[in-house]
């Protein structure tokens, strides 16, 4: 008996040790960190990681975990340096065999392999974590909400699925069918005079509520998501039956949106719409902020414009104090935006601007360009200037703008008294990539080799950094990732390193047409249609 217990033994450590063998064990070194992955064995209750430096000897334990993925940071043993790591199952507190070691090395990347790191993490949002049921974006992770998806982000992952396509983490096919999935959905939900609401549960693709009397059409959502969307029509054009039938979608859902109803019968734009409410919350949209996508795309509309009156006379009032600014700040004059907050957080410099080309795009009121250059400068020099003392800010931290609060709550943080809260969120500087490379990407080797361990994770950069409300670094970091903060990051760096998005977008020609009846100009010169 005592000999066949021994044999029954050797054979289930032979058997699992066999299991474990074919694990699919991966590391891959990067700048700072490793990456580790595996096939999850549910018979393993953790996984320890273990590494070496040099000869493969002297193993340290690195960190375990639950799950089929770890993020080794490395800065603590060196910078360009080779490592062997050793993966072991544990069951029932006891380590078992090993999983084959793997050897890795870690260098100082080029600027150019960070920002293809960064874009590929942070489209990882929007592959990895898409909503499967209606193939768009999730709101956040974490969600209190529960399940649900939103329509902003979601035609920011459009963007994301389009600069995937182009680099190569997936193919054009596998992008075309997403986007088909997408616009399915989108075209047979609930729409409000041709609008999307702000949130859909993702499981039952009913509007879920995003406030009071907001159960309708968001027409700052939904710009949003067209900006997107004509984005997607003009890059798939290949003559084939799939992205034939994509650009209809897209085409139809355009023409169908009645930017006139959300005017009122009056001159300017209402934000919402409820077939209970109305027009009850009449949230009217003035400039300046992140909404001027909205007034362009209301002028641009084959279908149901809205006149160009509305975005003189409403839009961009000289008389409303958030929109001409016209105020020195540390040596710049800033054309528009909130005087009191320096002209706001810097999402104003990017949502609007995903797809609408700043680049010499001007009107009587700002040179767009300028504007959100100085924008960022100007939110730069003041994390500089730093007037509350908050640590860590300068000129590889700064970035002030809508986002996750440290060490809780959400906050449109922006310089100024009771904006500024000492959390920094890492869109802010990395979405400004056109307007500022040299400093966006002092932020952006700062945050990742130094502060990376607690701030990066399989999405990028986590949603929020505060240095003011512990000395714990994992307390430091709000670890969270949101999709309007996730979407500008690789949309705006693509556009910085190959303006494709900024490209395809202003060839669509119905905006065209539409910014030439705004009095919008290009370098100066009418806007060309050909």
């Amino acid at each position: 008996m005592r000999r066949l217990n021994i044999i029954l033994s050797l054979l289930v450590v032979l058997i699992f040790s066999q299991a474990h063998a074919s694990n699919n064990f991966q590391v891959k070194g990067y700048d700072s960190h490793v990456e580790l992955t595996w096939d999850h064995d549910n018979s393993v209750d953790i996984y320890r990681i273990y590494a070496s430096t040099g000869s493969g000897e002297d193993f340290l334990l690195r960190g375990e975990t639950n799950e089929d993925h770890y993020l080794d940071f490395v800065t603590d043993l060196g910078r360009n340096i080779t490592l062997t790591y050793k993966l072991i199952p544990v069951v029932n507190n006891e380590e078992k065999k090993a999983l084959e070691s793997k050897t890795v090395s870690v260098r100082d990347f080029t600027d150019e392999e960070l920002l293809d790191m960064v874009q590929q993490y942070t489209f990882r949002y929007f592959w990895d974590f898409g909503e499967p049921n209606t193939g768009l974006s999730h709101e956040r992770t974490h969600s209190k909400q529960g399940n649900i998806v939103t329509i902003g982000g979601s035609g920011f992952g459009v963007m994301a699925i389009i600069v995937g396509a182009e680099r190569g983490w997936i193919s054009r096919e596998q992008a075309v069918d997403k986007l088909l999935h997408a616009t399915d959905f989108l075209q047979n939900t609930d729409r409000f005079h041709g609008m999307w609401a702000h949130w859909y549960n993702a499981e039952t693709g009913t509007v879920r509520e995003f406030g009071k009397m907001d159960n309708g059409g968001d027409i700052i959502e939904s710009a949003f998501m067209m900006q997107g969307l004509l984005t997607a029509k003009q890059y798939f054009n290949e003559d084939n039956n799939k992205e034939a039938q994509l650009r209809d979608r897209i085409t139809h859902l355009w023409h169908e949106m009645d930017w006139k109803w959300y005017t009122n019968g009056g001159n300017h734009l209402i934000w919402h719409w409820s077939p209970d409410y109305g027009f009850e919350k009449n949230h009217g949209i003035r400039g300046y902020n992140e909404c001027l996508i909205a007034y362009i795309l209301g002028v641009c509309s084959p279908t149901n414009p809205i006149p160009v009156e509305a975005y003189h006379e409403s839009w961009a009032g000289w008389d409303n104090p958030n929109f001409a600014n016209y105020t020195e700040y540390f040596g710049m004059v800033l054309p528009l935006g909130n005087k009191r907050w320096y002209g706001g957080p810097l999402f104003f410099a990017h949502y609007s601007y995903l797809g609408l080309d700043p680049r010499g795009l001007s009107d009587k009121y700002a040179n767009y360009w300028v504007q959100n250059r100085r924008h960022t400068l100007i939110n730069r020099a003041y994390c500089i200037d730093n007037p509350y003392g908050y640590p860590g800010y300068g000129e590889d931290f700064w970035g002030l703008t809508a986002g996750d609060r440290v060490p809780e709550g959400y906050s449109a943080h922006a310089p100024g008294y009771i904006r500024d809260q000492g959390t920094i969120t890492p869109t802010a500087a990395l979405s400004s990539m056109p307007y500022t490379p040299d400093e966006s990407m002092k932020v952006l080797k700062n945050l990742y080799r130094n502060y990376g361990k607690e701030l990066w994770g399989p999405y990028g950069f986590y949603d929020g950094i505060n240095l003011s409300v512990s000395d714990v670094p994992e307390e430091q970091v709000r670890k969270t990732y949101i999709g309007i903060d996730q979407g500008p990051i690789i949309i705006m760096i693509e556009n910085y390193r190959s303006g494709l998005l900024w490209e395809n977008f202003m060839k669509n020609e119905d905006i065209l047409n539409g910014l030439n009846r705004l009095g919008f100009k290009r370098h100066g010169k009418e806007i060309s249609t050909n």
